[in-house]
């Protein structure tokens, strides 16, 4: 039996407060919130993003928040593409998110969101 992976469906993210996780994901990152979230016993959000899904749970954090790497890409991160880098880190420095520029040279940049997870944001050739 073959089988041939698509893409990814969803990525989920622990946060500890869905009020405040929304200001980052749909106020600065613009993702809108998906309807078809049903009731799973505690609060959380789908967000759309493309074809796919973030799924923000509300849950609690078996992962360290503190005492992780200072610099995102050497850390477990989630990276999304984007068409316009220069836009986000003007949008993150009006928001007040610290982020670094990629090392490796790249229209590339890291950041982490409330909770302090790892986000990578790669501008694609044009």
């Amino acid at each position: 039996m073959a089988f041939n992976l698509g893409a990814i469906h969803h990525v989920s993210i622990v946060v500890a407060d869905t009020a405040t996780a929304l200001e980052f994901y749909s106020g600065v990152l613009g993702l809108a919130v998906a309807s078809a979230r049903p009731d799973l016993g505690y609060p959380g959000v789908w967000l759309d993003i493309g074809s796919q899904q973030i799924h923000l749970l509300e849950v609690d954090n078996v992962d360290p928040v503190t005492g992780r790497p200072a610099y995102v890409g050497r850390d477990r991160h989630i990276a999304f593409n984007l068409d316009n880098i220069e836009a986000l880190a003007q949008q993150l420095a009006r928001s007040n998110i610290d982020y670094n520029r990629s090392r490796s040279g790249r229209k590339a940049l890291f950041c982490r969101d409330p909770d302090g997870n790892g986000l990578e944001f790669v501008e694609q050739a044009k």
